[in-house]
């Protein structure tokens, strides 16, 4: 590792790498190599965000050479860019052929076994990180974190997350893809309405509902249960007996076209031309409306030997923002030695109290509000009711 280290961020102009790079400024990591197609843009955040001390890198993600010279000389690549689908491994595989870390907000499984099945990074030191984002990432880490907060066992976890907020062209491509790989194994990234029962996977468990109320969603909202691998491996993990987890819709538009998504895509309808659709969704939706983003949980087990409960309720102005913090602090843990070489998710390896707290007092979260333990937390952003 150089003395200063070099971290190349990928994607540096989008709304999640352009967050990362303040993210990783303000936990005092200064020497940045800012990637992507377009060099007015990467420009603009050395400029405005960097105070003109980032180093502008133009990068075809797509092209292996152009992947190949941005990461050469960085300690960290940490990847903004997408559809993570499409990628998988490439700009990992990328940053290990350079000698360098990686963190990817993304990646999820197919990332992971690509990388593996060309040989765990491990052998030769380097670390990579998947998965550093929101959701998947925070939704796990959050869960893990109010586990610790006075209770003894937990037995059952309910999550309610989802929100209103601009998608971006990136987001809409993976979000289709999805529905056919992301998962282990080439499978779907999860199963609507599955849940977990007994610490095991549980088809057809729950049901979807078109009207409801959610905590900490205002108004009536749709609610799709669904259960992802990062689920799965959370309930292993704490040991729930139980989990109820559902994706909760706000706007009517997003929600109608995603009910839709399935057959149009098995019919063979452009994803391009979908993807256009589901951005212009979010924009009806959020029509004279402020965005937001909720993600819920409420954790069920004993305290004292007395049955208990810990809710937890974070609202942001912006997943994008939850989803830069996880990836720089992801990349200040691989540089401060915290985690130890190989492929892991980063709902594995990263501190939740760390995190936590980051989000809490670092300005991403709008609301944190912390019920039913010994100590019950609120904080409102100054100037936000």
């Amino acid at each position: 590792m150089t003395a200063t280290p070099v971290i190349g961020v990928l994607g540096a102009s989008g709304a999640v790498g352009r967050a990362a790079v303040r993210e990783l400024l303000d936990l005092g990591h200064t020497t940045l190599r800012l990637g992507g197609r377009r060099a007015g843009a990467l420009t603009r955040v050395r400029d405005e965000d960097l105070t003109g001390r980032g180093e502008v890198a133009p990068t075809d993600i797509g092209d292996a050479a152009s992947l190949a010279a941005f990461a050469g000389g960085c300690d960290v690549v940490l990847n903004c860019a997408g559809p993570t689908y499409r990628l998988r491994a490439t700009v990992a595989s990328a940053a290990l052929a350079a000698g360098a870390d990686c963190v990817d907000v993304a990646g999820d499984d197919p990332a992971a076994e690509d990388l593996l099945q060309a040989g765990d990074p491990a052998r030769d030191g380097r670390a990579v990180i998947l998965s550093a984002g929101a959701l998947p990432g925070l939704s796990s880490l959050l869960p893990r974190w109010l586990a610790r907060q006075g209770l003894d066992e937990v037995h059952a976890l309910t999550a309610h997350c989802g929100g209103l907020e601009p998608c971006s062209p990136t987001v809409a491509t993976d979000l289709m893809l999805s529905l056919t790989s992301g998962g282990a194994d080439g499978a779907a990234y999860g199963e609507p309405l599955a849940a977990v029962r007994g610490g095991r996977r549980a088809s057809r468990a729950l049901r979807a509902t078109e009207d409801a109320e959610a905590p900490g969603f205002p108004g009536r909202v749709a609610l799709q249960p669904y259960l992802g691998g990062e689920t799965e491996r959370l309930a292993a993990r704490l040991g729930l007996d139980r989990v109820d987890w559902f994706n909760v819709h706000p706007g009517p538009q997003v929600h109608a076209l995603l009910n839709l998504l399935p057959a149009r895509l098995a019919a063979g309808e452009d994803m391009e031309r979908l993807a256009d659709r589901l951005i212009l969704a979010a924009e009806l939706d959020l029509a004279g409306r402020t965005p937001y983003y909720v993600l819920g949980f409420r954790l069920t087990g004993t305290a004292g030997g007395e049955p208990a409960e810990r809710r937890l309720t974070v609202r942001t102005a912006s997943s994008y923002r939850l989803t830069a913090v996880v990836g720089a602090l992801a990349v200040d843990a691989v540089l401060r030695g915290a985690v130890p070489p190989g492929v892991h998710f980063a709902c594995d390896v990263l501190d939740p109290d760390t995190v936590a707290d980051r989000v809490r007092s670092g300005g991403a979260a709008i609301r944190f509000d912390l019920s039913g333990g010994p100590h019950d937390v609120e904080m409102v952003e100054e100037g936000v009711l």
